[in-house]
């Protein structure tokens, strides 16, 4: 079956760095490119007529100026236009075409995480059915780096494997952010020091067994380094991506349904590099 990308289009030039990441990742998977830009669905119907015709030829000719400025084969691309409230449109089109991926720009108004939530991007990522990719980086950018978030939950081992799958050819970075009860307390003393190293190697030890039982489903597998950081995991992603920013981060939908955790509204209004975000499924 062949996989379908979903771009939502807004012709706006913040989004040109999406629609060159949409096309790419389709011409080099073989997929099928759905390009879909929503309209106000409260304009008349002769505007929205007319409309439609003028906007589908304006997609068609930013698509051509992509493809040319990174010198990108054209993949086979259905190019549409609906009327309806963007988001819920975004998701409705998902579901009916079972599409692999949702690719959207990033969230414009950065540094404002209070206003995040009631964008039409976390309220993709809040009910998409697939893995949704938020691109800020140009497209000839290679994700050679990928940062992987990871703990002992359903949705971060859905994560992992989406990760291991779509890019076999990347080195993954593997973060686990630990914090035993007593370290600010007992941190000084030995016998402490010598039980909390003995628990920090455990959580090592059960996190490369999850990690070796999901590569060993899949038939090709990058290259994978675990890295093991004390403290608060906001805290610690936070410092590792201004320490060392990935190509792509591939973070799991922690928050309850209908939610998203403080970790996604943080990285989603300040973002250090392009996120995959995946549900729990």
């Amino acid at each position: 079956m062949t996989q379908t990308l979903l771009f939502a289009c807004d012709l706006s030039a913040e989004n040109r760095a999406a629609f060159a990441r949409a096309i790419r990742l389709a011409t080099e998977s073989g997929a099928r490119l759905d390009v879909l830009h929503v309209l106000d669905p409260y304009l008349p119907r002769r505007v929205l007529h007319d409309l439609e015709a003028a906007i589908v030829d304006d997609m068609q000719a930013i698509m051509t100026d992509i493809r040319e400025d990174y010198a990108l084969p054209e993949p086979s691309v259905m190019l549409q236009t609906v009327a309806g409230t963007t988001y819920a449109e975004i998701i409705r089109e998902a579901h009916d075409r079972e599409v692999d991926m949702i690719v959207l720009g990033a969230h414009r108004k950065r540094g404002l995480s209070d206003l995040v939530a009631g964008t039409t991007l976390a309220r993709v990522l809040r009910s998409a059915p697939c893995p949704v990719l938020t691109v800020i980086q140009p497209a000839n950018r290679d994700w050679q780096e990928i940062l992987v978030p990871v703990d002992f939950s359903l949705a971060s081992r859905h994560t992992l494997r989406e990760a291991l799958k779509r890019f076999p050819e990347a080195r993954l970075t593997l973060l686990h952010a630990w914090n035993i009860p007593g370290e600010r307390e007992l941190g000084s003393d030995s016998d402490y020091a010598r039980w909390r190293d003995r628990e920090v190697e455990r959580l090592r030890c059960q996190l490369e067994r999850e990690t070796d039982q999901l590569m060993a489903e899949l038939d090709s597998v990058p290259e994978v380094e675990l890295v093991l950081e004390q403290g608060e995991p906001l805290e610690v992603l936070l410092t590792r991506l201004r320490r060392q920013p990935p190509d792509l981060l591939a973070l799991s939908s922690r928050g309850q349904l209908g939610r998203h955790s403080p970790i996604t509204d943080a990285l989603l209004s300040e973002p250090h590099c392009d996120i995959m975000l995946c549900r729990a499924w």
